[in-house]
């Protein structure tokens, strides 16, 4: 079933209330790459990309 343009909105408003979206750059192909690392491990590519952030931050914040 087709979403409804009210549901598309409604969405957009919750997502732009609710998260940042920065926009990452990587070399052609690496996407793919991490994507496939990602889902090979049951995650998806942001839920990859957000726990690498967290657990480097807290590496980084652990050894200072």
């Amino acid at each position: 079933m087709p979403v409804s343009e009210a549901q598309k909105k409604a969405t957009a408003r919750y997502e732009a209330k609710k998260y940042d979206k920065p926009v990452i750059r990587m070399e052609k192909g690496k996407k793919d790459i991490v994507s496939a690392h990602a889902h090979e491990r049951g995650e998806s590519f942001n839920g990859f990309v957000n726990r690498a952030i967290d657990e480097t931050m807290q590496r980084d914040n652990d050894s200072t």
